[in-house]
C-alpha cells in the first residue's frame, strides 16, 4: 500500500503569534513567508542556488556521507541582524545524543549570502517572531544550510532522532524535494499527547516551532526511483535568548 503524505497544517498570516503561543508551533506557505518578511520569489530563489554549493559533513557518528551543508551565526538586536566571526556548532548531550558534546566546524555560509538583503530580512522577521513569543531583547541566531541526499541508498534529515535543539525559536524552511519519498515531518509535544505528521513540499515554506514545548523530527528519504540520486534541501535557522550555546 502506498502512503499518501499528510498536507501540511497551514497557520494565516495574522494568525501565526497566536498559534505559536496556543499550540507550539505553525506551518506557513511561501507566500505568507514572502509576505511577512518582506522578500521577493525571484531573490529567494537566488539564494536557493547555493545549496548545490554545500560542504560535506564530516562529523556524522553513524558513518554516513548523505549530508552536506554550511553554518553561519548573527546577532540580532534592535532591529537588525550582524553576522558575527565564524564560530564552531556546539549542543549539550541532553539536546543531542547522537553529535552532542563536540564542537562541529562547518564550512561557512557564503559571504555574499550573509550579506544580502533578503538573508537578513529572513532573520529580522524570525527575531521579531521570537520577540512576540518571549519578549522583546537580542536573539542569537545560528543558520544551517543542509542538503540530505540518496546517494547512499537512503539519508537522514535528523539522524539523532526526535528531538529539541535547547533554543527559543526553530524555523525549518523546506527549500527542495528532488526525486525522493519520505522526509515526513513530525511535531510532538514535550509535555502532552498531541502531535502531527505532515510533509512539507513548497520550496519556502516553513515550519516554526516554540522549542521550549516541542519535540520534533524528520524521517529518512529515498529514492523514487533505484540508483537514481535524489535530496531534500533545507534551511534551518535556530533563535536562543542569553547567548549561544557553547562548551
Amino acid at each position: 500500500m502506498s502512503h499518501t503524505p499528510f498536507p501540511p497544517p497551514l497557520t494565516a498570516p495574522d494568525q501565526l503569534n497566536s498559534k505559536l503561543r496556543d499550540e507550539g508551533f505553525a506551518v506557513l506557505d511561501a507566500a505568507t513567508v514572502r509576505q511577512l518578511a518582506g522578500v521577493s520569489a525571484e531573490k529567494l530563489g537566488d539564494i536557493a542556488q547555493d545549496w548545490d554549493h554545500l560542504a560535506p559533513d564530516l562529523y556524522l557518528k553513524d558513518g554516513g556521507k548523505y549530508r552536506s551543508r554550511r553554518h553561519a551565526s548573527f546577532v540580532t538586536q534592535q532591529g537588525e541582524a550582524q553576522a558575527i566571526d565564524h564560530r564552531a556548532h556546539w549542543q549539550p548531550l541532553e539536546y543531542n545524543a547522537l553529535h552532542g558534546g563536540m564542537e562541529r566546524w562547518f564550512e561557512p555560509v557564503t559571504q555574499a549570502t550573509m550579506a544580502s538583503p533578503e538573508w537578513l530580512a529572513l532573520l529580522k522577521w524570525l527575531a521579531a517572531t521570537a520577540s512576540a513569543l518571549r519578549g522583546e531583547q537580542p536573539w542569537y541566531i545560528e543558520t544551517h544550510q543542509f542538503r540530505i541526499d540518496t546517494h547512499g541508498g537512503i539519508g537522514r534529515p535528523t539522524p539523532e532522532g526526535a528531538h529539541r535543539d535547547g533554543v527559543d525559536l526553530v524555523a525549518v524552511f523546506l527549500l527542495a524535494r528532488e526525486g525522493i519519498k519520505g522526509g515526513e515531518t513530525r511535531v510532538f509535544e514535550l509535555a502532552g499527547p498531541r502531535g502531527q505528521r505532515f510533509t512539507l513540499r513548497e520550496p519556502w515554506s516553513v515550519l516554526l516551532l516554540d522549542d521550549r514545548r516541542m519535540i520534533h523530527e524528520s524521517t529518512p528519504i529515498q529514492p523514487v526511483e533505484e540508483a537514481v540520486h535524489g535530496h531534500r534541501d533545507t534551511l534551518v535557522v535556530t533563535l536562543r535568548a542569553g547567548g549561544f550555546q557553547d562548551p
